[in-house]
C-alpha cells in the first residue's frame, strides 16, 4: 500500500488554481464533499478552524480568504458567504469537523499527508526515492513524538513506554512495541521506527498527530484516559485502513536496511570521497 492508498481524487477534483498558480478550495464546494447539508454548520467548523490557525501563530487571512459571491434565487440576486481555503485551512477544518463522518476521517488523512508534503519546501515528494521518503517521514515522527509526549505529560502521563504501547496496540491489532520488534527481527533496543517503510511511518505519524489533537481538544487530564485515547485513535486509523481495503501495518514489509545503517553508509561514502579528493 502506498501512503494509506489515499487515491480517492474527490478533494483534488474540487481544487482550484488561481492566476498566480496558488491552489485553493471553495468552502461551498467543500461543504458538499464533507456532507454538511447546512452552511451554518460548516461555517461553525470554519470559525473553530480559524481559531486553531491563530493559535498556531499563522495569519488567518493567508489561509481563509473571503470570497463572497452573488447567486440567483428566483428572480433576484443575493450574496452568499464563501471562502477560498488553503490546503492548511482545509486540514484545520477537517480537524475540527465531525469525526463520526467517514468522509471527515478521509479528509483528515488526505490533507494531513498533503500538508506535510508541502514542508519539503518545493521539493517534489514523488521524485524522492523510498529511502529518502523514509528519512523524511522519520524526521517528522521524531518531531511528532516529542510534541505528543509533551502534550501527554500535561495530560498526566508518567509511564511513556506504556502510553506508547497503547497507541501501537490500537494500530497494530494488539501488538506492543516488543511484539513489533520481534516480528521485524530487530536487535535488543533497536529503534522500531528506523525499520519502517514510508507508508508504515505515515500511518504512525497520523496516529501521533491525531492523538495529540484529541488530547488537546478533550482537555484530557488523567494518565488512564490518555492511554485509552491513544489506543482508540490507533484503532480508528486501523479500521479506516481496513475500510479502504489497505494493507495492515503489521503486513507491510520491513526494509532491508534500517535508517541508521543507511546513515552510516552515507557517512562512509562521504568520508571516502573526501579522502580521494585529498
Amino acid at each position: 500500500m502506498n501512503e494509506l492508498e489515499i487515491k480517492n481524487t474527490i478533494f483534488d477534483s474540487i481544487k482550484h488554481v488561481d492566476e498566480k498558480g496558488c491552489e485553493y478550495w471553495s468552502a461551498r464546494e467543500l461543504q458538499k464533499v464533507l456532507e454538511y447539508k447546512e452552511w451554518r454548520k460548516l461555517n461553525g467548523v470554519i470559525q473553530r478552524a480559524k481559531v486553531s490557525c491563530m493559535n498556531s501563530n499563522n495569519n488567518v487571512l493567508d489561509h481563509f480568504v473571503g470570497a463572497d459571491k452573488m447567486v440567483r434565487t428566483g428572480d433576484s440576486m443575493r450574496k452568499i458567504l464563501d471562502y477560498k481555503l488553503s490546503r492548511y485551512a482545509c486540514y484545520l477544518i477537517a480537524q475540527n469537523g465531525d469525526s463520526r463522518k467517514s468522509v471527515i476521517a478521509l479528509a483528515q488523512t488526505y490533507f494531513a499527508i498533503q500538508t506535510r508534503k508541502q514542508e519539503l519546501s518545493g521539493i517534489d515528494y514523488s521524485m524522492l526515492s523510498e529511502d529518502e521518503k523514509r528519512l523524511y517521514q522519520r524526521n517528522l515522527t521524531k518531531k511528532g513524538n516529542y510534541s505528543l509526549n509533551q502534550t501527554a505529560k500535561k495530560a498526566g502521563v508518567k509511564n511513556f513506554d506504556k502510553f506508547t504501547n497503547f497507541g501501537y496496540k490500537g494500530l497494530y491489532g494488539g501488538e506492543t512495541a516488543n511484539d513489533i520488534a520481534k516480528r521485524k527481527g530487530l536487535r535488543y533496543r533497536e529503534e522500531i521506527l528506523d525499520n519502517m517503510g514510508s507508508s508504515e511511518l505515515i500511518m504512525n505519524l497520523f496516529r501521533i498527530d491525531q492523538t495529540e489533537t484529541k488530547l488537546r481538544n478533550d482537555n484530557v487530564k488523567s494518565e488512564g484516559k490518555a492511554n485509552i485515547t491513544h489506543y482508540n485513535m490507533g484503532k480508528k486509523i486501523r479500521n479506516f485502513i481496513k475500510e479502504q481495503g489497505g494493507t495492515m501495518p503489521e503486513d507491510l514489509p520491513t526494509p532491508d536496511k534500517s535508517l541508521k545503517e543507511l546513515e552510516k553508509e552515507s557517512k562512509r561514502l562521504i568520508t571516502n570521497n573526501n579522502r580521494r579528493d585529498f
